[in-house]
C-alpha cells in the first residue's frame, strides 16, 4: 500500500512540473545563468530584464546574475554574447535595428548568424512629436514644411545608425523632403533639447516620451495599429505615410547552444511573456509588450538586415 502511494505520490509531482512550467532539458540549468545587459544599469533594457527576472524566479530554476558590458550603442554587450561558450550559461538582451546596423555600418565583431534567438519581447514604435506650443499640429504640417524649406526643420534624432536615424532616411526617400539633422548621444539628450528649443521635431519612441507628455505633443505613431499607451493618436498610415519604424528588444543566446537547451529557454520565456501579471508590470512600467517566437523574430531580423543594408546603400553610407 505504501509502495503504491509512494509511486501515485511521484506522479502526481512529475505531472504538478509539468504544468507548472516548461519541461527541462535533462538537468539544465544546473548553475545560474549569465544575463548580459549591453545597456548602463536602470535604462530601458535593463528595466525590462528585471521584470522578466521576476516571473523567471517563479518557474522555480536556476537565477539570473546581471552582468552590464555597456558602450558603443550596446556593440560590446551584444559581441560579449556572441562570442560567449554556447553552453547556456550566458544570454542576454538585444535591441532591434542595433544589432543589424552595427555589423553592416559600424564594424562591429559579431553578426546576426552569431545569435540564437529565443524570443521578442518589446516592440517600443517610433512618434513625431513636437513641443506644446509648438506651430506645428499634424504630422503634415511637419513634412510640408521640411519640404518646402529643405534643410530649416530642425529634427532631433539619437544616432547616426539608430532606428531614429533609419526612420529619418525612409521619410527623406519615399516623401521627397529635407530636415536639418541633430544628432544626440540618448534619448534623454534628445528630449530636453525638444522641450529647450534647441530642434523643432524629433522621433523618438514611446517608452522614451511617455516621462514628457504633459510637455509634448504627439503628432503620429510609426506603426501598424495605433498604441495602447497613446490610443488617441493616429498612426502615419492613418495619416497617408505609410512609415512603419520600431525599437524591438529580445533575447538571444551564442549560436550554438544545444537545441534542448534552446528548446527550455524558448518555452520559459514564452510562459514568462504570455504571463497576465508580467503584461500586467509591463504597463505599468511603460514596456510596450509584444511577443514574438524565436524562428518568427530570426526571421524578422534577417529581412530587417536586407531592407537597412539597401536603404543604407542607397545613401552611400555604408563602407565599401
Amino acid at each position: 500500500m505504501k509502495l503504491r502511494l509512494g509511486r501515485m505520490f511521484l506522479l502526481f509531482a512529475l505531472m504538478l512540473g509539468l504544468c507548472a512550467g516548461p519541461a527541462f532539458a535533462g538537468s539544465y540549468p544546473e548553475k545560474p545563468i549569465n544575463m548580459i545587459i549591453a545597456f548602463t544599469a536602470g535604462g530601458s533594457s535593463d528595466v525590462q530584464a528585471r521584470i522578466m527576472q521576476k516571473y523567471w524566479n517563479k518557474l522555480g530554476t536556476e537565477s539570473w546574475i546581471f552582468v552590464y558590458k555597456a558602450g558603443a550603442g550596446g556593440a560590446i554587450g551584444f559581441g560579449e554574447i556572441a562570442h560567449a561558450d554556447a553552453d547556456g550559461y550566458t544570454i542576454g538582451g538585444v535591441n532591434v535595428p542595433h544589432i543589424v546596423l552595427q555589423p553592416l555600418a559600424q564594424g562591429a565583431q559579431y553578426k546576426i548568424s552569431d545569435f540564437a534567438y529565443i524570443c521578442q519581447v518589446v516592440n517600443d514604435p517610433q512618434v513625431v512629436a513636437v513641443r506644446k506650443d509648438s506651430p506645428y499640429k499634424s504630422v503634415k504640417e511637419v513634412f510640408d514644411a521640411a519640404k518646402a524649406a529643405p534643410g530649416k526643420v530642425k529634427l532631433g534624432l539619437v544616432g547616426p545608425f539608430s532606428g531614429h536615424h533609419l526612420m529619418m532616411l525612409g521619410v527623406k526617400s519615399n516623401f521627397k523632403l529635407d530636415f536639418a539633422e541633430v544628432m544626440y548621444k540618448g534619448a534623454a539628450d534628445q528630449n530636453a533639447a525638444l522641450l529647450g528649443g534647441e530642434v523643432d521635431v524629433i522621433f523618438g519612441n514611446v517608452n522614451d516620451v511617455m516621462r514628457s507628455l504633459d510637455q509634448l505633443t504627439i503628432l503620429g505613431v510609426a506603426a501598424e495599429k495605433r498604441n495602447a499607451f497613446l490610443p488617441d493618436v493616429p498612426t502615419l498610415k492613418e495619416q497617408g505615410y505609410d512609415v512603419v519604424s520600431d525599437i524591438r528588444r529580445a533575447f538571444v543566446a551564442p549560436k550554438g547552444i544545444a537545441p534542448e537547451k534552446l528548446k527550455f529557454l524558448r518555452d520559459a520565456f514564452k510562459k514568462i511573456a504570455t504571463d497576465p501579471d508580467y503584461l500586467a508590470d509591463m504597463k505599468k512600467a511603460g514596456q510596450p509588450a509584444e511577443y514574438m517566437d524565436g524562428a518568427e523574430f530570426e526571421a524578422y531580423v534577417q529581412k530587417k538586415a536586407e531592407e537597412d543594408r539597401a536603404l543604407l546603400e542607397s545613401y552611400g553610407l555604408l563602407k565599401k
